[in-house]
């Protein structure tokens, strides 16, 4: 599963490229590596429009679950399912995501990092959840059936991701199981 994703651009790139107009919000510092458990910019649909905020990645677990939720497959968990509403949706932005090669490298015996970002945008959004918490709110993102890009190095799933018109009809409250779909192919690239 992805638990690890860049973000390298800027508060005003984001602003812009998304329509986040509300919130007060630093300029960002590049995150060439980020880990679940640390805060990160994500945008909400208000009611006055859109609006950068913090949150700390990682939804509390369902009962029997040890670690925090990162990556969210099966909507049809009751866990989930009060959660799509268009009132806890939001979109985390990147810029790329990882995944971990399955065979360790030879000269390093340890496992590479894949990174995987778009041709037609630097910057994109995961389709993601979130709820408040004791220690305030927390997201995670869906995830579906890997491409063939993706597939090559993780067989069993890649992050929904979002971008243009898409982005709009998550945080609109489309229909999240017509939008868990893999990104295509063709505009999608592998580094690392």
């Amino acid at each position: 599963m992805c638990n690890l994703y860049r973000l390298t651009t800027t508060t005003e790139a984001i602003r812009n490229l998304f329509r986040a107009l509300e919130g007060e919000f630093p300029n960002l510092p590049p995150q060439s590596e980020h880990y679940p458990d640390r805060a990160a910019p994500v945008i909400l649909a208000t009611a006055t429009g859109r609006a950068l905020a913090r949150m700390v990645w990682g939804i509390p677990p369902p009962p029997g679950v040890a670690r925090p939720v990162t990556n969210i497959r099966n909507l049809s968990s009751p866990f989930w399912r009060p959660l799509l509403g268009g009132a806890h949706r939001c979109l985390v932005p990147a810029s790329a995501f990882a995944e971990w090669s399955a065979a360790p490298d030879p000269a390093t015996g340890r496992k590479a990092k894949r990174w995987f970002a778009l041709r037609s945008t630097p910057v994109f959004a995961f389709a993601g959840l979130w709820r408040t918490s004791a220690d305030g709110p927390r997201f995670a993102f869906l995830t579906c059936q890997p491409n063939a890009t993706v597939a090559a190095v993780h067989p069993r799933a890649m992050p929904v991701l979002l971008a243009g018109p898409s982005a709009d009809q998550w945080l609109a409250g489309a229909d999240a199981r017509a939008l868990q779909r893999p990104w295509p192919d063709e505009d999608m690239t592998m580094t690392g």
